[in-house]
């Protein structure tokens, strides 16, 4: 029920149709910003609101947003320029080998990302001493600063026609944090200011990564493909948080918490 209301998609061609060119990751980096900022205020909102209206109650309110969101794509959202109908086929997409690099990439970062957090909780508790209940207080200032640090390479790179060296820069960097924490858990050399560091290097690398995938998918699409590719695109990123999710759990029951990160260095 709740993929049925997924509209990843539909909102990302929308983007990439109405944006040109040169302006189309700085316009997806901002929706993932919207995106990403959402989620850090929900970390403090989410236990107030439940503990004010419940479980029924939280259902409702996201029923109401969703009628609410209706609304606005109606009447307030402005329309895509008008262009020729798709014609190509989502065999067209699969066939298409840089496309299907951008799929496989979308699918490992948030299978990392879903995998980490199964066993990060407790490395903050190791850590720094933290309750679960009070984890919010690190995610969300460490949320909200990546996204002051990952807007300059994603402006700068785009400005300068260096994309793809921030795209690396990004990759790289989200393979120092995965053997850094690894490396810290199996010498016992976890610190708090550490994990801290290096929790905020992960979501700068995953939410420059986050950015420009879509728009890089946007302009690899066929002629008349750029939907169904996009539709592919977040396929793959929602089977990879539930591969992350469930693969990280299995991999932490029998092989322990460093060979999570270790998987996501393989990834």
């Amino acid at each position: 029920v709740q993929g049925a209301g997924a509209v990843s998609a539909a909102v990302t061609a929308l983007i990439a149709d109405s944006t040109r060119d040169e302006h189309r990751t700085k316009a997806m980096a901002m929706v993932g910003a919207s995106i990403g900022l959402t989620y850090a205020a929900s970390l403090v909102i989410a236990p107030l609101l439940y503990a004010a209206v419940g479980m029924r109650g939280m259902f409702m309110l996201v029923a109401c947003l969703s009628a609410a969101a209706i609304f606005v794509v109606l009447y307030v959202t402005p329309a895509a320029p008008p262009r020729e109908p798709e014609r190509a086929s989502f065999v067209d997409v699969l066939r298409n080998p840089e496309l299907m690099r951008m799929n496989v990439g979308v699918f490992a970062l948030h299978a990392i990302q879903m995998s980490m957090f199964v066993v990060l909780p407790n490395v903050l508790v190791n850590a720094g001493g933290i309750a679960l209940g009070d984890h919010w207080k690190i995610y969300l200032p460490v949320v909200l600063a990546s996204f002051v640090l990952m807007l300059p390479p994603i402006f700068i790179g785009e400005k300068q026609g260096k994309m793809k060296q921030v795209f690396l820069s990004a990759i790289a960097l989200l393979l120092l944090v995965e053997i850094g924490l690894r490396a810290a858990i199996v010498q016992s050399a976890l610190s708090f200011q550490l994990v801290v560091m290096l929790l905020l290097a992960f979501f700068v690398a995953f939410n420059i990564l986050e950015a420009s995938q879509p728009s890089l998918v946007s302009r690899l699409a066929p002629a008349g493909a750029r939907g169904a590719a996009l539709g592919v695109y977040n396929t793959m990123q929602a089977i990879g948080l539930f591969a992350g999710g469930a693969g990280g759990g299995l991999i932490a029951q029998y092989f322990g918490a460093p060979a999570v990160f270790t998987a996501g260095c393989l990834r």
